[in-house]
């Protein structure tokens, strides 16, 4: 057996230009000017994936979320909690937003329930990206969740690492990985990428790694 052959498995970054192009809200991109932010994306890698938001600190990071999302054009699913959707006209439009019912009494489920989704748009050739802020609060937090980590693997599609940088107004979204299923290496190379980030308040962003 080879050096090579002994070595663990690696992360690998997605290279080349992005597959899928998008064409963002004109108006919401001009607000987003005004208000002295900048994008950075040039597309996604494929019609399938998992998008992990780094660093969230503030609920400021919803409404520059919000707008990033429709000044890029993406359409993006996301989980939250099952109690808003029972909200009357607010639980509609969390929906519509692309919102994914939550109930945390049953989280194995929801793994396996996202892939299948994922899946059958993959066999539909229909687009399924879902985005997560990992840490799963706004204070600080010991590491992320498993969750989103975990669909990406078994659905074995890619990794987009996004940031908000309020230092810099900066939205990003330009970097993808394949996982490796190893997280110590998966963590280290996102750790690379995003750790950089200064959130709305920096003092509450998690450390890149999995939960202990």
């Amino acid at each position: 057996m080879s050096a090579r052959e002994n070595l663990p498995p690696q992360p690998q970054v997605i290279e080349g230009r992005p597959a899928v192009q998008l064409r963002g809200n004109r108006l919401a991109q001009a607000l987003f000017r005004l208000a002295g932010w900048r994008l950075v994306f040039d597309g996604l890698p494929g019609l399938q994936g998992v998008i992990l938001v780094y660093p969230h600190t503030s609920n400021w990071d919803f409404l520059v979320g919000l707008l990033a999302k429709s000044a890029l054009g993406l359409k993006i699913r996301f989980w939250a909690k099952d109690s808003l959707f029972r909200v009357p006209v607010f639980g509609a439009w969390v929906r519509w937003l692309g919102g994914v019912a939550v109930n945390r009494q049953s989280s194995q489920g929801l793994v396996g329930g996202t892939v299948a989704q994922m899946q059958a748009a993959a066999r539909a050739g229909e687009l399924y990206w879902l985005a997560m802020a990992p840490e799963g609060t706004r204070s600080l937090a010991t590491g992320w969740r498993s969750g989103a980590y975990q669909v990406a693997l078994q659905a074995g599609v890619p990794v987009g690492l996004a940031y908000f940088d309020f230092a810099r107004k900066v939205v990003g979204l330009h970097q993808f990985v394949r996982l490796s299923g190893s997280p110590e290496a998966d963590f280290a190379l996102m750790a690379a990428h995003l750790s950089g980030a200064q959130g709305k308040r920096p003092e509450l962003a998690s450390p890149i790694r999995l939960k202990p």
